[in-house]
Parts: structure tokens; sequence; C-alpha cells
């Protein structure tokens, strides 16, 4: 079943992975315990991850590797598994042009992948059709999601927090993930929500003052509210204004610092010796709004609501720790849903920064700025002369027009044709990046007018710590 050098060869691997995936229907079918299912799913994943790997073809139960299948690099299945995309909360990158390899990841953090049966049941739950972001993959990992749904299907409420960490005043549409995704969470489940804007992080991390630190936090709110939250159910704060003034809040993150050591930081975030003592004691902070009796204003006493955190999977590590140290002090544990990266314009090899002007679309981009630099930056997947891509066929899975497409095209069976018709040659790069120009300017030209309509005192509104109008 090996070769001469002892590798696993492709054929050995397809059926380790029939026995996985059968031990997996097993224990789903004997309702065994959730930590005993998630063990299984997990070493599955793994399996397929360093099937694909090896073969260069995605796994299937009934097709086994052709006979003559090579490694891809003539090494063994675990090779590469150890040249791992470069994730953490400060940076993405990955030498993939395809982007972060997710399935990877999701093994990697211990995380569970978003199947299709967990979005049929947010579906069903709601009464609602799934967002684009659940039906396409691009929220893709979970951990209790279905507990909290459990919870919810009780007359159990929960409630949403996600943040910001506001680095300059002008944001760009990767930001607007998350937010667009949270609103449609208040919506369907008409739940109140938390958004942390930590102006105190990019202050300890940046080369920024605090005025600059706190003022641009006060710029993204507005982009924020400009995403059309109701105010009478979210609360956004920042950090240098809120935990002055909430001793509640306060005592929540001294009760977090007292149960993370400094080699746990340091294990989770990559801290160093050299590193302020403000960026060691940071986690907690973002650890505290996942208790609900940091905001008694809203919750009043209450430490046993639920929180549902969706953000993108770079914060993960922050919520492990949250996680890790939410029973030890009394508190339930977050839930969370991950988001994957918006890609640079350059290609999905990083995300898109805001500190660099030609590798994002800016909220603030006219309608020329959005046309010339999707026309001049975007990386594109189709071929070098018109010829060769009519024989060809661009390849969507790379063209960051089409990711973007992705993101912002709400109709399913357009954006299928779009991928058809470039993957086939009908549809030339020039053509799709026109696509994207067209449904990117308008979209853009709403939220800045939206955003001119949120003043000073609708800011004022959102950020000021009192009751919200919700059910539990």
């Amino acid at each position: 079943m090996t070769d001469s050098q002892g590798e696993v060869t492709p054929l050995e691997l397809y059926e380790k992975l029939n026995v996985q995936g059968e031990k997996v229907r097993s224990l789903k079918t004997a309702k065994a315990e959730k930590a005993d299912i998630d063990t299984a799913v997990q070493l599955l994943l793994k399996l397929k991850t360093d099937y694909k790997h090896l073969t260069g073809q995605d796994y299937k139960a009934g097709c086994p590797p052709p006979e003559n299948v090579v490694n891809q690099d003539n090494g063994s299945a675990t090779d590469g598994i150890d040249e791992e995309d470069n994730v953490d909360p400060w940076n993405v990158s990955t030498s993939n042009a395809k982007g972060v390899d997710y399935d990877k990841l999701i093994v990697r953090f211990g995380s569970s992948k978003i199947e299709k049966e967990l979005v049929d049941r947010i579906e069903k739950v709601t009464g609602q059709k799934p967002h684009r972001f659940l039906r396409r993959g691009i929220f893709f990992s979970h951990r209790d999601m279905h507990q909290v749904l459990d919870a919810y299907e009780k007359n159990k409420s929960f409630y949403l927090y996600t943040g910001r960490g506001p680095s300059s005043e002008a944001m760009h549409v990767g930001h607007l993930i998350p937010f667009i995704f949270t609103k449609w969470l208040q919506d369907v489940f008409d739940i109140p929500l938390v958004i942390q804007l930590t102006d105190d992080e990019k202050y300890l991390w940046k080369d920024l003052t605090i005025e600059e630190c706190h003022r641009f936090a006060v710029e993204n709110a507005k982009d924020i509210i400009a995403c059309g939250f109701d105010v009478n159910k979210t609360f956004i704060f920042s950090d240098f204004d809120y935990m002055g003034s909430s001793p509640e809040f306060y005592r929540n993150v001294v009760k977090i610092q007292k149960h993370v050591t400094y080699n746990q930081v340091k294990g989770i975030f990559g801290f160093t010796d050299s590193d302020c003592i403000g960026k060691i004691s940071f986690p907690a902070i973002q650890a505290a709004p996942s208790f609900s009796n940091s905001f008694p204003q809203i919750f009043g006493g209450r430490k046993d609501v639920q929180c549902l955190i969706p953000c993108a999977i770079d914060q993960d590590p922050y919520f492990r720790m949250t996680r890790d140290v939410a029973p030890r002090i009394g508190y339930p544990k977050p839930a969370l849903l991950h988001s994957s990266f918006f890609p640079a314009l350059q290609g999905a090899q990083t995300k898109m920064s805001a500190s660099d002007a030609n590798s994002s679309i800016f909220l603030t981009d006219t309608p020329k700025q959005i046309k010339n630099k999707i026309n001049k930056h975007a990386f594109s997947g189709g071929k070098d002369t018109i010829e060769e891509h009519r024989k060809f066929g661009g390849n969507p899975d790379v063209d960051v027009s089409f990711m973007y497409l992705t993101f912002f095209l709400d109709d399913d069976e357009q954006l299928e044709k779009i991928k058809q018709d470039y993957s086939s040659g009908a549809l030339l790069t020039g053509e799709l990046k026109k696509i994207l120009i067209e449904t990117l300017q308008p979209m853009i030209a709403q939220h800045q007018e939206r955003r001119k309509q949120v003043t000073e005192e609708t800011v004022k509104q959102f950020m000021t710590p009192r009751p919200l109008n919700f059910k539990l």
C-alpha cells in the first residue's frame, strides 16, 4: 500500500478517507457526543486536504484515484502541509493564487465547516433565504452555531458582537463584509448588537496618536452606521470612551487577564519580549464584549446571554482564548461565524489593505477611481491574447474581478452564467471587469449618499451607553 520510500500512496489515502467517512456517518446516526463527531469530522477534513495535495483532485467516494496519478510535487502526502498560509490578526498572506486554503485553516484552527445542512437550518429557523455570503461559502466556518440555533428555537435569544480596528479615516469595501452580514443577522433574528471600535489597539500597534485613533473610530462609525443598522438595537463603542465609564466592562477585562498567562498569549499571538505590555494585555479587552454583563445598560446583571461573533477568520485567535477562559469565570462560550478574506486587487495572495491605495477600493472612491483601479490593477485570470482566451477560456478561481462579484452580485444564476462564459472564453477579461465596475459604482455611490445623512448627533446616539429595544 505504500511505495518504496514508505510514503502514503493515493490509493491508501483514498481508502483511509472511505473508512473515516463511514465513521463520521455512524457517529451522526448514533447521535454520539458532539465532541466525538467534531473530532472525527476534523480528521476527515485533514485527510481530504492531504488527498487533494497528493493527487491534485478532490476526494469523491466511489471514485478511486487513477493508477497512474503522480504526487503533485513528488513529496509525501504531508509535504507542504507545513508550508502554512500566514494568518494572524495582523497579517494574511499565501503563495497560492487562489488565496488561503480555508479547508486547511479549519483543521489548523479546530473550527467546524459550515455545511449545507447548517445553511438549510438557518433558513428554516429564520424563515428567510440565506444571505449570499452563506450560500457561497464566504462565511465558511463556525464554532457552536448549532447550539445558538437550538437555544433560539426554544425562545432563548442571543446577541451579536463584531468590531473594527480604526487604523485610517477611510474604510475599503473589504471592511464592509462583516458589517453587511451582521446587519442581515440582526434583521432576520431581531436581536441586539454591540460593535467594538478598538482605537486603543491601533494606538498600541501603529505609529498614531491617541487623538488620531479616536478620530478614526468616530469616522469609521459613520461608515458602519451607513450600512443601515437599527439605532434601537445597536450600541457602537470606542474602547477609549467605554472602558473608563463602565466598571462592569473593566472588571471582566481584569477577570480575563487573571486567567490567561503570558506564555499563553505568547503562544497564541506570537508576542515577543520586546512587545510593549499594552499589546500583551490587549486581547482581554477584545474578549470582554463576548460576555453579556459587560453591558449592564443593555442586559442588566445577566451573564448568561449567549454571544455570536461574525468576523474574519484572522480574528479567531482572540476568541479561541476567550472560549478557553469563559467556563473558568462562569460565562457561556461565545459562538463564532468566520468569513474568508477579501482579496487585494493584485490577487488573493494577500487581503486588501487600507494602507495601500492601489490594493483597495475605498468607500470614498469616485466612479472614475473605481473604474481606473479595476482596469489597471485587478488581477486577471484571462489568457495573454484574445485568441488564446477565446480558445482556452479564463480561470475564475484566480481572477479578482470574478472573486469580487461573488461577494457583491446577489443573483446566483447571473453569477454562474458569468463563471461559465469566462471559463469557456465567451466572456473576455475586459468585459468581466466592466460588469464588476457597473456593480461596484452604484453600490459605493449609494453608501456615500447614506453616509452623508449620518450627522454627529446620529453618531452620538449610537455611541451613548443606553438600554436597547429587544426581548430576550
